[in-house]
Order: structure tokens, then sequence, then C-alpha cells
């Protein structure tokens, strides 16, 4: 499949998010009570408590919201691939998804279009189609997963291509990065890192730039699975 695929027909995305509110403390009431349940279900240490865990709430969309979403698009002239990466950010979540949604609807409709992220099935993909119902906002066409049978996807995930039928494998897109010789995305802040730097530094701008090298690198790891030279630090565009 990949000898064949197209990269001008892919659209490369990273998203980024940080549980609801800063702290546990000020979750309304319910979502409290909501949040305790989920809580109990979770990896812990004795001493954990569902206050302690909450850091963790960004990764559930439930209780979490996407605050960036960073897309890239490779073009190929005379057998030089550039890209151009572009970012939605903010505090206002509908507003971002709202943008996304008009570019995917505008820009990403035909048959041959597809998406590509690292754990993007299991992880972009949900959560960007779920946060979007949920901000009343029509889910477009290429993200609408439900119902599609399997080759009718419109997702490729470079973790999953990494599997080769082991479903019970994980590994990093940073790990990925190292063995392909890509640079690394993680050499400033790394997931864990996210909500710290939101809410606390608020430092949204470096969140981006964190978000964009990951999309890179998700190019870049396609590349060497193509067994193609990677894109340049020249040849790369931020919109």
């Amino acid at each position: 499949m990949l000898e064949f695929l197209n990269l001008e027909n892919v659209l490369f995305l990273d998203i980024e998010t940080v549980p609801m509110c800063a702290e546990y403390k000020l979750l309304p009431d319910n979502y409290k009570k909501l949040w305790d349940r989920k809580a109990e279900f979770l990896p812990r240490r004795p001493e954990d408590t569902p206050a302690i865990l909450f850091d963790r709430a960004g990764i559930f969309s439930e209780f979490g919201k996407v605050i960036c979403i960073s897309i890239g698009a490779v073009k190929t002239n005379d057998n030089r691939k550039t890209i151009k990466l572009k970012s939605f950010y903010g505090d206002d979540e509908k507003k971002l998804l709202e943008d996304f949604a008009l570019l995917l609807n505008t820009s990403y409709t035909k048959k041959e279009n597809l998406l590509c992220a690292h754990n993007g099935k299991e992880f972009d993909v949900p959560y960007l189609t779920r946060r979007m119902m949920i901000q009343g906002i029509k889910v477009p066409a290429i993200l609408d997963l439900a119902g599609k049978k399997p080759w009718e996807v419109s997702t490729i995930d470079t973790m999953e291509l990494w599997k080769f039928g082991d479903f019970k494998h994980f590994t990093s897109l940073e790990l990925l990065a190292t063995l392909f010789n890509i640079p690394t995305p993680k050499d400033d802040i790394a997931g864990s890192d996210v909500a710290r730097v939101y809410y606390v530094e608020k430092d949204l701008k470096r969140i981006v730039t964190y978000c964009q090298k990951d999309v890179l690198t998700v190019a870049q790891l396609i590349l060497k699975y193509q067994g193609k030279p990677l894109i340049k630090e020249e040849d790369v565009t931020i919109v």
C-alpha cells in the first residue's frame, strides 16, 4: 500500500489536549462525581486520589479539551518534497474545531484523501470526533469512521503500520524517530508536560511548536516506511 501512496493526498495530523479545567477542585460537582468513578478504574498507587489522578484527564475526551491541532501537507516539485505546517489553536475549543472542520470540508473531501497520525485511530481521530459532537459541530466525512468497513477508513496510523499485526505492541513516536534516525520531536517538552505548560506557564505557543514537530515527524516516518529520503529542514514551511 505505502509503495503506491501519493503523499499529496495525505493530511498529516497531531493534536494536543488538556484537562477541561486547571484543577480537580474547579470541576463542576456533577463532573467531579463522574471523574471520581472514572478514576477508580485507572492504574494507580495506593496514595492516588481522584484529585491527583485528574492530571490524566486530558487524554479522555469526556473530561478534556483540544487546545491545538497541527497539520502538514506534502508537495513534490522536481522530485523534491516540501511540507507546509499549520496549526489551529487557542483557548476557545469550539472555534478551533470549527476552523479545522471547515478546512476538511473544503479541501479534503475526495475519496483518495487520507489522514495520517501516530496512534491516530485510537486517539486523535476519535477524540476530535467526540469533541466536535460535544461542541455541536457536524463531523466532516473524513473523520467519521462510524459504521465504516476497515478498507473504507480514511486514516493511516504510523503506529498501527509498525505493529505488523501485533495488537499488543505499542511503540512511541519518539522511539520510532530514534530507530529511523529522524530528529526527535521531544527535544523540549513531552505529552505529559502539556497541561502544565498550558495552565501554569500559559505558554500555548510552545505547545504549538511541539505539536508541529510531531506532525513533521509523522510525515518523515511515512517517508522512511516508503524507503524515501527525509524532507530537508529548509523545505519545511510554517504558515
